[in-house]
């Protein structure tokens, strides 16, 4: 089963959409070979080394904790049903006012879409917080989405600036 790396007062949560069949295989988050997300967030700089999957407590140690808005594994985020996403969303909303990290980033356009309701979605910082976490929708760092490693590093450093 894979858990949240979450505690109170992190720089960021980044919010998976839910584990891939390796993730879950592994028990890890982001544990497929071909996701960018550890690769990404190093270049990024909110590691000062490349961290494995294995090693995912470390984030603590970074001020970044990592959670996924629904806990089933898929092969891909398509599978999910639009009310596993809303009840993953309505979950998400009450962890984050619970533990208020600075920011919560979550990993992909259209899953924040369906589980927060929001039609129009653009990159980056969104309007709505959180209490007084910031919200922000960074590309998901899956090896099917079609963004280059430089496209990912780029929008996880705006984060990374913007929260200092």
């Amino acid at each position: 089963m894979i858990v949240d790396i979450i505690a109170e007062d992190l720089r960021v949560v980044f919010c998976g959409i839910n584990p891939g069949l390796s993730t879950a295989h592994h028990g890890y988050h982001f544990a497929n070979a071909n996701n960018r997300f550890w690769k990404v967030i190093y270049q990024a700089g909110f590691t000062a080394r490349l961290l494995k999957p294995e090693e995912e407590q470390h984030l603590l140690d970074t001020g970044c904790g990592i959670t996924m808005l629904v806990d089933r594994p898929t092969v891909e985020a398509s599978e999910l049903a639009k009310d596993e996403l809303q009840q993953g969303g309505a979950a998400l909303h009450e962890k984050v006012l619970r533990y208020q990290p600075r920011a919560l980033a979550v990993l992909g356009k259209q899953a924040f879409s369906r589980a927060f309701g929001v039609s129009k979605v653009s990159w980056g910082c969104q309007p709505q917080k959180i209490g007084e976490t910031e919200v922000w929708v960074l590309p998901n760092p899956s090896g099917l989405n079609r963004a280059t490693l430089d496209e990912l590093v780029a929008a996880y450093r705006e984060l990374y600036d913007a929260i200092g």
